[in-house]
């Protein structure tokens, strides 16, 4: 076989699983929503997925493709080391193909212009990048974030070589062409180049006066100059912070510019302010901040230095790839909900969604864990869809959901974002294989189908909207405005297909599912007539409930020749 680009190969790379596309069931007792409406924008319709994940994956395949706008996961990391919530040791190859089906998947639900990230660590890092090039296409690979997510303490700073103290978040975007993430920016240190003061700003601009910061900020504290370190001791830096922040627009620094970087309109003001010195001189600019010169040398404020982040201005830089500034240790206490070694933190996925989605936007992730990604969410105002197997479902997820909807949980990023409660979620779980063996070996309805659940789920696998109608009693769903589905366990004579191909009218056309007819199959023009289950008896690997990223759940665990490394190919 002949590769016409790079590409990552391993054994039982081409073994795609035939997924079944399940339904699912809301489990009312264990949804969730606020007893009241907190403001307009509260959102009800969450779900929280209980299952395997990529059969989940695989439910929402027909109703979101192409709907969510950030999609995050952080899954097993495969460092063959025991978790207590999940096993994450499955071996090399067995792990890259349990991500290659769950990210092509992932990849289907990402909008045109959604943004996927994945949080991972160096084991496996070089060969998901190669994968997810793949499957996104390498142009459309945005970033690889340093995420610093340890301290260089406790035991393994004692070990010999380097400490591992980072992960990675890498970026890529469904199409860099329709791709328009939001400017983000972190809080920095004071920049002390701004060292000047204008003590008289409420004057006319021209008779602006100078002074040292120092001075300026001795005479508001009532302190001599001198005295100022000794008196206020470490308070020293965050005071004069805190004064600089609170009026930036007075707080300067000069700049040296030379003629040709300034434009046309500017010259002429840049040069007076060269002839006439101690005056400051103003260049307006239609749609941009006007630009002030004194002595010859541009002004710059301090307040181009400034965001209002988390309702805090503070001084302020562009986020670069390097997130030093978010450790996701002493994280026990958010969410209420104890998770070692699996949790991160709020903020962490605070600047994910604030990068990548507005208000209202939907957001996946697909390894749920202790639900950080879905909490972060529904503080943020973004819809949410989170997936998880374990019971921590039940132990961790569920009640620190519950605790945000009262607005009991202010950890995290509760406090940054005044999270005062609202909104809910709904609970679901994967209906069970529609298809089961009965006594003999052969494939039948799963007797645990109620009569809409089989429609349902006959629509899913048709590819029909399931949409029972009101007031036509053999309307199941649709496919286009006229074509229609009905589902039966009938076995449907002559007379009520007659009574059906009626029903439905010349103008449109009913895919009828039965489980058995009695007539010739092309005899009515506006019915195609099939049998279940032998319609879809080839369609999927059915009764089968756990794709899960455990190597003793998988069939082919045995089957791979483990002395066979992973390898490029081109």
């Amino acid at each position: 076989m002949s590769h016409t680009k790079l590409e990552l190969t391993w054994v039982g790379k081409n073994q795609r699983p035939k997924l079944e596309p399940r339904i699912l069931l809301e489990d009312p007792s264990k949804s969730y929503h606020a007893s009241h409406k907190v403001n307009e924008n509260d959102i009800f319709d969450n779900k929280l997925i209980f299952g395997d994940n990529l059969l989940a994956l695989k439910a929402l395949e027909q109703e979101y493709t192409g709907r969510v706008k950030c999609i995050y996961i952080d899954p097993p990391f495969n460092t063959q080391q025991a978790f207590e919530h999940y096993d994450d040791g499955v071996e090399h190859s067995l792990w890259l193909n349990l991500m290659k089906s769950r990210i092509e998947v992932l990849h289907k639900l990402l909008s045109d212009d959604g943004t996927f990230f994945i949080h991972i660590d160096d084991n496996e890092l070089a060969y998901i990048i190669v994968l997810l090039d793949e499957i996104f296409g390498r142009s459309n690979r945005t970033y690889i974030s340093t995420f610093k997510q340890s301290s260089v303490s406790g035991p393994k700073s004692v070990n010999p070589g380097l400490v591992s103290t980072t992960s990675f978040v890498i970026i890529y975007a469904k199409n860099k062409s329709s791709w328009k993430p939001n400017k983000l920016y972190v809080k920095t240190d004071r920049d002390s180049r701004y060292s000047k003061y204008i003590s008289n700003f409420e004057d006319d601009y021209s008779t602006w006066r100078l002074e040292p910061i120092a001075e300026a900020f001795a005479s508001f504290k009532g302190i001599e100059k001198k005295l100022l370190k000794k008196e206020l001791g470490a308070k020293y830096e965050s005071e004069i912070e805190k004064f600089v922040l609170a009026e930036p627009r007075r707080v300067v620094r000069t700049a040296r510019i030379a003629e040709k970087d300034v434009a046309a309109a500017a010259k002429e003001q840049l040069r007076l302010s060269k002839e006439n010195k101690n005056i400051v001189f103003k260049a307006e600019r239609e749609g941009s901040s006007d630009i002030y010169f004194l002595n010859g040398e541009q002004l710059i404020f301090y307040s181009s230095k400034t965001k209002l982040i988390d309702g805090e201005t503070v001084t302020a830089q562009a986020l670069s790839t390097l997130w030093d500034d978010l450790l996701s240790n002493n994280l026990h206490k958010e969410g209420g909900v104890k998770f070692p070694n699996g949790k991160k933190p709020e903020a962490l996925l605070k600047r994910v969604l604030e990068m990548s989605t507005d208000k209202g936007d939907l957001v996946l992730d697909s390894f749920g864990g202790s639900g950080s990604t879905a909490a972060t969410a529904h503080k943020l105002g973004r819809k949410w869809i989170t997936i998880e197997l374990g019971e921590h479902c039940h132990s961790h997820i569920i009640p620190r959901f519950k605790r945000i909807i009262d607005g009991v949980d202010q950890d995290g990023i509760s406090k940054a974002v005044d999270w005062q409660g609202g909104g809910g979620f709904r609970y679901y779980s994967l209906a069970p294989s529609l298809l089961e063996k009965d006594q003999w070996d052969n494939w039948v309805i799963n007797k645990d189908y109620k009569p809409e659940m089989l429609a349902e789920a006959i629509c899913k696998l048709e590819g029909f909207t399931y949409s029972p109608s009101e007031t036509e009693w053999w309307n199941h769903g649709y496919s286009t405005e006229t074509d229609f589905i009905t589902v039966t366990t009938q076995n449907l004579s002559i007379e009520k297909l007659e009574q059906l191909s009626e029903a439905v009218g010349s103008d449109r056309t009913l895919l009828v599912c039965c489980t058995a007819f009695r007539c010739n199959p092309d005899q009515f023009a506006n019915l195609t007539i099939k049998k279940i289950p032998k319609m879809v008896l080839n369609r999927c690997e059915w009764a089968h409930d756990d794709y899960s990223l455990n190597v003793k759940n998988l069939p082919m665990a045995d089957e791979l020749d483990q002395d066979i490394d992973t390898v490029f190919s081109d």
